[in-house]
């Protein structure tokens, strides 16, 4: 049989375990995934599904992101540039006013303006789709991934094509890529427009419900 040691084990926990002790963290321990990001010319990175900005210093370099249930965390080499209180609306922007560049300063490569005019090249169809992608956003630079987007199917699809969806696309109000998109898709860029014609006769037919069915 082994010997007793001297004291309890109370006594024990109080002089050996109990002086080596540190407070307990302020915060709880909270799970983190990393991944990386490449910053876009809008100054924002996208992460799960969402866009969080940056310093537009940073724009192309490529980040380490440190993802929680709560926050965002950007990293170049080691230092963090940003952090954000995580969102989960897909497709949604959170952009911090200060990461922006100076309204008198040309920091971007592409500006509305610009792009814009390079839309005008397309067709005049491409150039209105263009505006109002860009006006719709609380800052412009949040549409530029939408219009550069259109710039490579104009690339891949010809402007012809790209110009006609676009006109589909402002005649229903579906001003988005991913319509545009979907339009040059289903090939519906080649069909005609139905235009709102009064004197088109109204077809009569037992199967046929008129409008005042869904009054």
């Amino acid at each position: 049989m082994g010997r007793k040691l001297p004291g309890s084990r109370a006594e024990w926990f109080r002089d050996l375990d109990a002086p080596a002790l540190r407070p307990l963290p302020e915060a709880r321990y909270e799970f983190a995934s990393w991944g990386k990001a490449t910053v876009n010319i809008d100054y924002h990175a996208q992460v799960d599904g969402h866009f969080y900005s940056v310093p537009y210093q940073l724009i192309h370099e490529r980040l380490e992101v440190r993802l929680t249930a709560s926050t965002v965390e950007l990293f170049l080499r080691n230092r963090r540039v940003a952090a954000h209180a995580r969102s989960f609306i897909k497709n949604g922007y959170t952009t911090i006013p200060e990461h922006r560049p100076k309204a008198h300063q040309r920091h971007l490569e592409w500006t509305p303006g610009r792009i814009i005019n390079w839309a005008g090249t397309v067709g005049e169809h491409c150039a209105a789709v263009v505006r109002w992608i860009i006006e719709s956003k609380p800052h412009p630079e949040q549409g530029y991934r939408s219009c550069l987007g259109l710039l490579r199917l104009s690339e891949s699809c010809g402007n012809e094509r790209v110009e006609a969806a676009c006109r589909r696309a402002l005649k229903f109000q579906t001003c988005t890529y991913r319509s545009i998109k979907s339009i040059l898709a289903a090939k519906l860029d080649s069909q005609p427009l139905v235009q709102d014609d009064p004197t088109t006769p109204v077809v009569e037919h037992a199967n046929v419900r008129g409008r005042s069915c869904y009054n």
